[in-house]
């Protein structure tokens, strides 16, 4: 059974998390490797780290807004991030490749919840494409509306899950 680490991003796991993206994402949708760093320097609370037996396998990396706007552009680089604000907007969720398929994304991604109900957030804000709209409807994201973004040139779809709610379900 491989042993599962999850912990803040450090400024030493830019480029690895960077050539995670770059073989995941498509073309222009994959963040440069300076947005990453500064998503790290800016954000560390908000990028989370998967190691799967001492390797950085996967990660999740994210901003947060008073007033979310899925389509603003310059918020990828944290333009506008307050790291106090109760809305969480992830930038990217991404496995490796080679890692894939195993269940790893759900388990980062309930971590990733964990640590933002334990910061107190209310919202989490996702886009993503077509064929991961079900995929995030079964980890309990809501859908809200196709997206007004064509980042990469690609069509978007806006997610939400209220972390509030299930924070007060899970006390009933």
């Amino acid at each position: 059974m491989p042993t599962l680490h999850f912990r803040n991003a450090v400024p030493a796991d830019a480029t690895r998390c960077y050539h995670i993206e770059t073989s995941a994402y498509e073309g222009d949708e994959a963040a440069t490797l300076e947005k990453i760093a500064t998503r790290i320097a800016l954000y560390p609370q908000g990028f989370l780290i998967l190691e799967v037996d001492g390797e950085v396998i996967g990660f999740i990396n994210s901003g947060c807004a008073q007033e979310v706007v899925m389509s603003d552009e310059s918020f990828k680089e944290l333009v506008g991030h307050s790291p106090d604000a109760p809305n969480v907007v992830i930038m990217s969720v991404v496995v490796d490749p080679d890692h894939q398929g195993k269940g790893y994304s759900t388990q980062l991604m309930e971590a990733f919840v964990q640590r933002m109900q334990g910061m107190g957030k209310k919202t989490i804000h996702l886009m993503c494409k077509d064929h991961h709209v079900e995929l995030y409807k079964r980890m309990g994201y809501g859908y809200v509306q196709p997206s007004a973004s064509d980042h990469g040139g690609m069509a978007w779809h806006e997610m939400v899950m209220d972390i509030q709610a299930l924070d007060t379900e899970g006390r009933s």
